[in-house]
């Protein structure tokens, strides 16, 4: 009996002792292999103006931009959207149509050069395809509603073009919205055709991008709205009080409510109160020096002016750190479903983020959100789940 009660006891120490090893430990996921496992979409990267201005192969290594096909690669980015960017100049002096098709059509060219590499995406499904085949996806969206020109033939018309959001204005008020940076608010938010426009993008299939517009704006846009809208390229105006151009947390709620997302633009002065003043502060300095001494602002004095001036008082530049800190703090106030990445590659100049320069930098950027402790599922989000929910959500709505 002793014997039996004694292997009893063994086997009950033995399952105690078994039960008390360590589970075992899953491995975590890098940023490089998160980069390459999900889709990664960047809804604001201005190469095509980037290109009309300075022509190069972006299907190989360029000496100059923040986007090429090796270094995308090397991020893992998937979905480039591509900004067809129409200058508030350019809408003034009536070129804003033709400048729209010339841009798109580039973007075309390139595709079509480069099938192995680059396919256009006008879809949700196309989207998933090239993913699955391996090739980069242009999608297409317009900022600055000007080539619309008050007419809803034109929507259809850029809508068969490929694009797939409009930013309703850029830097002045036009003929739909007022913008977050033009002191002439002319409407007091969207005009009437702006309101009236909305609900025809919705029809259509077209995402509403409220990025640049002005707060009164941006709530015409949440009122009228049926479907979610988007923040293309925005960050957090709580950590740059009184920016217009950035959202407030007021904002951020609504378009929570509304199911929407902002995408973040990582420009440094969009994102870091001391890279902005570091900014202005050196703008304010060469402004002051071309009027004491009579320079021609656009003249070759004022370039070298600017150039000593700068180098005089170097930018400030933002941290990834700060970058992080503008998910966290859309993720605290709404939840992680409403936050992805504009980053405003070739359209914000030198001025990003210290280890967040160009496109083959997104794992970084995943790195830091592992440190900052994200799952793997809200990292799929941010990176360009969050993105696909929406645009889903347009294209069902506009094929009832």
């Amino acid at each position: 009996m002793w014997r039996l009660w004694h292997g009893v006891f063994l086997l009950i120490l033995w399952g105690c002792a078994e039960q008390s090893e360590d589970p075992p430990v899953l491995k975590q996921l890098t940023g490089q292999e998160l980069a390459d496992k999900y889709l990664i979409v960047d809804t604001h990267i201005d190469v095509p103006f980037r290109l009309k201005r300075n022509p190069e192969d972006i299907s190989q290594s360029t000496e100059s931009g923040q986007f090429d096909y090796p270094r995308a690669l090397a991020g893992g980015l998937n979905v480039p959207f591509m900004s067809i960017y129409i200058p508030a100049s350019v809408d003034e002096e009536g070129g804003a149509i033709d400048l729209a098709n010339e841009l798109i059509d580039s973007m075309e060219k390139i595709v079509t050069a480069h099938p192995d590499k680059f396919a256009l995406a006008y879809d949700t499904t196309r989207v998933k395809s090239n993913f699955l085949d391996g090739r980069i996806s242009f999608a297409l969206g317009m900022e600055n509603g000007a080539p619309i020109a008050g007419d809803l033939k034109n929507l259809r018309h850029f809508y068969n073009r490929g694009i797939r959001y409009i930013t309703l204005t850029h830097s002045k008020s036009n003929h739909i919205s007022d913008s977050s940076y033009d002191e002439n608010k002319r409407w007091g938010g969207l005009s009437d055709f702006g309101k009236s426009l909305i609900p025809a993008m919705n029809d259509i299939g077209i995402m509403v991008d409220v990025s640049h517009i002005s707060d009164a704006a941006f709530y015409d846009v949440i009122e009228i709205t049926k479907v979610p809208v988007i923040a293309s390229h925005s960050s957090a105006r709580h950590f740059i009080p009184g920016f217009e151009r950035n959202m407030d947390d007021d904002m951020l709620k609504a378009l929570a409510s509304n199911g929407g997302v902002m995408q973040l633009n990582i420009g440094s002065s969009f994102i870091s109160q001391v890279s902005r003043k570091s900014s202005s502060s050196r703008t304010d300095i060469l402004r002051e020096h071309i009027k004491t001494n009579n320079i021609e602002p656009n003249s070759e004095a004022a370039m070298k002016a600017m150039q000593q001036i700068f180098s005089q008082n170097p930018f400030s530049y933002a941290s990834m750190q700060d970058v992080l800190d503008h998910v966290d703090h859309v993720v605290r106030l709404t939840s992680i479903d409403h936050i992805g990445i504009g980053s405003d590659f070739d359209g914000v100049g030198d001025t990003l983020p210290i280890g967040f320069k160009d496109v083959s930098d997104y794992p970084t950027f995943i790195d830091g959100l592992i440190s900052r402790g994200y799952s793997e599922q809200d990292i799929e989000k941010i990176l360009g789940g969050n993105l696909m929910r929406v645009w889903e959500q347009v294209e069902q709505y506009s094929s009832n």
